[in-house]
């Protein structure tokens, strides 16, 4: 009876041991990589946060060179970086893989998404120019609107004259 039950005991002590070795293991990886903004414009500024990474390191992607990452200063488990989307990036998802000192490396699949660049200037289009089409279309507004103009007025001379 005694054996049975220090034999009890002891599988629920190793039971406990092997359910709880995951859970050490995971303090050794870095964890948790958050890119914000999520979706971000060529030539942007994106901060990335890395959980577990203590002595910083660095992040790279397709989307922008390698960057630093530094330790947070109020959070020991914690580093942070920023890095400058390049305007040359295509629009898509991207990756980012993080290394940090003394720690395996670690990519998070699809961590933001670059959309194409606006630019500044008369109407922020990202096109070359109107074309002839756009300038037909707008001329023809134009006219119409002072010729729908002018009916109104000389209808309200009229009107007066009444």
């Amino acid at each position: 009876m005694r054996s049975t039950r220090a034999l009890a005991v002891s599988v629920t002590a190793v039971a406990a041991l092997g359910l709880a070795a995951p859970q050490a293991a995971a303090w050794d990886t870095s964890s948790n990589i958050v890119a914000t903004p999520s979706v971000i414009a060529r030539g942007g500024q994106l901060t990335v946060t890395v959980d577990g990474c203590p002595k910083g390191g660095t992040m790279t992607s397709n989307a922008f060179p390698q960057a630093n990452l530094s330790p947070i200063n109020n959070h020991s488990e914690t580093s942070k970086g920023t890095a400058t989307v390049n305007s040359s990036a295509t629009p898509g998802s991207y990756d980012i893989t993080v290394r940090c000192f003394g720690k395996p490396p670690l990519t998070k699949t699809g961590a933001f998404t670059v959309i194409g660049g606006v630019r500044g200037g008369l109407g922020g289009s990202s096109s070359t120019g109107a074309t002839p089409t756009d300038v037909a279309i707008g001329g023809g507004l134009v006219g119409l609107a002072l010729v729908g103009g002018g009916v109104f007025w000389m209808r309200r001379r009229s009107e007066s004259k009444i």
